[in-house]
């Protein structure tokens, strides 16, 4: 069982909006939600998105955010989720942009963020392949 010093000083309220885009909450939180269609590859929805990011930090500065995703027709002959999708939450969503987010709620898992959330976010989102060398002119964060 954690301590109160182990949990965040805030902790959002999960309500999630009933149509995707932008919502501001009563409780200062803004909520992101989107929705994966079923002809949405991982980079389209990584980039939708990051999208949808950039636009709450523009509209709404620092404010905590709250992603919502679902993902509708991605799943294999067992009902899993396709491969693509599973990486999109796990390696891109919460690995490396889930310090953007007070709190994720995915279709994998909910959690919150431990830390604080970042709000000093990149001008682009720029995808490669997995193995590739990263370019060093484009690295972020600058320091």
């Amino acid at each position: 069982m954690s301590s109160s010093s182990d949990r965040p000083d805030f902790v959002p309220e999960y309500n999630k909006p009933d149509a995707p885009g932008l919502h501001m909450n009563f409780d200062n939180t803004v909520s992101l939600y989107h929705i994966v269609r079923p002809d949405d590859d991982f980079e389209t929805a990584a980039q939708d998105v990051f999208a949808l990011l950039k636009e709450a930090q523009a509209e709404f500065p620092d404010w905590p955010r709250v992603l919502y995703l679902d993902i509708q027709g991605h799943a294999r002959d067992d009902e899993r989720l396709e491969e693509d999708m599973v990486e999109l939450q796990q390696e891109f969503l919460l690995a490396a942009m889930g310090k953007f987010f007070t709190a994720l709620a995915l279709p994998l898992v909910s959690v919150v963020n431990p830390d604080d959330q970042v709000n000093d976010l990149p001008d682009e989102l720029v995808l490669q392949p997995p193995d590739a060398e990263l370019p060093k002119e484009t690295a972020w964060p600058k320091e």
